[in-house]
């Protein structure tokens, strides 16, 4: 029996940007995540394509030579760039490749850095007036030779008006999969993440990296049993009380121990969870009525959850479902 020919995508274009010297840890994520053909998700995945900014044989990091698909002109049609890192942080931007990325960006496209990338997207002016990220080490260069900039360096990434950055490189893999929950929901994103094996959300806010040492290899294990419990139950509803409880010891030596292992107090990481839980339910349960939704997610009502949703985001649920329900429609 002969088998139909799988349909072209016809999804956003990505174009990822290649230069001599390229980062190519930063491209393979950039490809692993959007490149990649994945017709489990039909026909409106996105297509992908290379775009070399320069003439010449490209030599990526590692000894690899790439030839790219595509010249700078095609970036007129790309929905989204990617800047998969640059090649220095003092190395100067050509004026065709700014000019090109400036001209996208005002027709629509969205534009999106991984690590020192933000340095192309500074440079082009992009990021003026914008809060951006970079890794930790870039980051007190790109607040200095770009003033303009609300430079955050403790966050995996950052959004303003269609222009993306992320922190060092495996933060691009957050950034990627926080675009795609945007074009096609959390399911899917959080199946992408799956076949990544890497963890389907982590808000953007999050720090780059704990300044806590890692904690010792045995009390870990010991908390190991209280995080599959607290696991099965989506509301994290358990009391301090009742975690101490669980696992054997007063509440001042659990909460002491609780903070080593996690960073956080019990009842702020337990909040923090919740909150997680309720944008997952707010991104995927569009009908669900809001004091449903607050009493799956842990809050008591929809305005215990409207109270701590707005001191975390800045936002309140129903405006923050809205939003993500504009994105993909």
């Amino acid at each position: 029996m002969v088998q139909p020919t799988p349909r072209s995508p016809k999804g956003p274009l990505v174009a990822t940007l290649i230069y001599d010297g390229l980062c190519t840890f930063e491209f393979g994520q950039a490809y692993e995540l959007f490149g990649l053909p994945r017709p489990e998700f039909g026909a409106n995945w996105y297509r992908y394509e290379t775009v070399a900014i320069e003439d010449g044989p490209i030599r990526a990091a590692g000894g690899l030579e790439i030839k790219a698909e595509k010249q700078l002109d095609a970036l007129d049609h790309a929905d989204i760039i990617l800047i998969p890192g640059w090649r220095g942080i003092d190395t100067p931007v050509p004026e065709d490749l700014i000019e090109a990325l400036c001209k996208a960006y005002n027709r629509g496209a969205r534009v999106a850095s991984i690590c020192s990338g933000a340095f192309v997207l500074a440079r082009s002016g992009l990021l003026n007036g914008r809060t951006a990220t970079t890794h930790w080490r870039y980051a007190e260069a790109l607040q200095t030779g770009f003033p303009s900039i609300n430079v955050e360096e403790d966050r995996l990434y950052s959004e303003s008006d269609r222009v993306f950055t992320s922190a060092g490189s495996a933060a691009g893999i957050d950034l990627a999969l926080h675009i795609i929950r945007q074009d096609y929901g959390s399911q899917i994103a959080n199946s992408v993440a799956k076949r990544l094996v890497a963890p389907p959300f982590r808000e953007g806010t999050q720090t780059q990296f704990a300044e806590q040492p890692v904690p010792e290899e045995r009390e870990s294990k010991r908390f190991a049993s209280l995080f599959e419990e607290l696991e099965k139950k989506r509301a994290y509803t358990m009391s301090v009380p009742e975690m101490a409880d669980l696992m054997g010891m007063s509440q001042r030596t659990f909460i002491r121990k609780f903070s080593k292992v996690t960073g956080l107090a019990p009842a702020e990481w337990r909040r923090t969870k919740q909150l997680e839980t309720a944008k997952h339910l707010l991104e995927a349960e569009e009908a669900m009525d809001m004091e449903n939704l607050s009493h799956l997610c842990g809050f008591g009502s929809a305005a215990t959850l409207r109270h701590h949703f707005r001191s975390k985001y800045g936002t309140t649920p129903t405006a923050y479902r809205r939003q993500f329900q504009t994105r993909q429609s």
